[in-house]
């Protein structure tokens, strides 16, 4: 039990040290390639952050325990909301100046929508986990054809800024990268070894220990995201990596290992997810005028706490 609290708490501090060069890494990538900061947080940052929960998803149910990775892709996502965005928020407001941004809010709730119709019959099947990685690759191809439209304008904004060198800050993106996985593997396997220790269920511990765990470098990219005064990179990590956990992180576990799962994912853990995914879009653009202030932080960690406390509770 010692050893799994010590790797737990060694893979939090690796996450802190990995995010902060993962962050000025990507940062310095998207203007030497004139690129939207947006844009690398979907994409490079939302991929890169997701990587723990495909991998822990992955092992799952290649063990077998599909259930794993399904309350870790849903539970990322009510993390991503309530604990990153909610956190973030509460360090420091957050204003939102992206005008792209209505459009990826809209491509995050499609993801939800087809995971939702592929999941009404409580079963995933490998043809279920095609549709989903296919549905990503067409929402990732669009993305890329809208920036390629907008890139001289943005490159002409940029111009009066001193571009990083690419070479050197692809460098220190993949090396935070690597400490970020390296930090996230180090705590989720601790923290699911106490899990399995005090006797929790495998759903719950998906939805939970693993679901936190593995959301740890989304905080923590986002945190130094909003502390480096990159704020389109912060919400665009969110965005992207709750895209990618809809469609990647629940389709590869049913490719590898097709299963069947208990209505309450429908009636309890998806809905929660879709109610703080639509709380999160009325914040944005209507409550607060593309603002995230400390108030709506305070509200999502709370929704946050109050999901954790049923989950244990029932």
């Amino acid at each position: 039990m010692w050893l799994a609290i010590i790797a737990a708490l060694g893979g939090l501090v690796l996450l802190v040290l990995g995010a902060d060069r993962f962050v000025s890494g990507a940062a310095g990538t998207a203007r030497a390639l004139g690129v939207p900061p947006l844009v690398i947080g979907l994409i490079i940052v939302g991929i890169a952050t997701s990587m723990p929960e495909v991998f822990v998803g992955g092992v799952a149910a290649w063990d077998e325990k599909t259930r794993i990775a399904i309350g870790n892709a849903l539970g990322s996502n009510i993390a991503n909301i309530g604990l990153v965005l909610g956190a973030t928020a509460l360090f420091s407001p957050l204003l939102v100046q992206s005008q792209t941004l209505r459009r990826e809010f809209f491509l995050m709730c499609m993801a939800m929508l087809i995971a939702l119709l592929v999941m009404l019959d409580l079963h995933l099947g490998r043809g279920d986990g095609l549709l989903l990685l296919a549905a990503l690759g067409l929402m990732l191809t669009w993305i890329v054809r809208q920036t390629r439209q907008a890139a001289n304008p943005v490159q002409g904004e940029g111009e009066t800024k001193q571009s990083p060198v690419l070479s050197k800050s692809i460098i220190l993106m993949v090396v935070g990268l690597l400490v970020l996985l390296a930090g996230a593997e180090l705590l989720v396997r601790g923290a699911v070894y106490i899990a399995r220790e005090i006797g929790v269920d495998d759903l719950v511990i998906g939805l939970t220990i693993v679901a936190v765990g593995t959301s740890l470098p989304e905080l923590a990219a986002s945190l130094m995201s909003v502390a480096k005064k990159e704020m389109d990179l912060a919400i665009g990590n969110v965005i992207g990596s709750n895209m990618f956990n809809m469609l990647m992180v629940l389709g590869i576990p049913c490719i590898i290992y097709p299963d069947t799962f208990g209505k309450e994912v429908l009636l309890r853990d998806f809905p929660v997810m879709a109610g703080l995914t639509l709380l999160m879009v009325y914040m944005v653009f209507y409550s607060s005028k593309n603002r995230f202030n400390r108030m709506g932080g305070v509200v999502l960690l709370l929704c946050f706490v109050a999901y954790q406390y049923w989950l244990f509770q029932g």
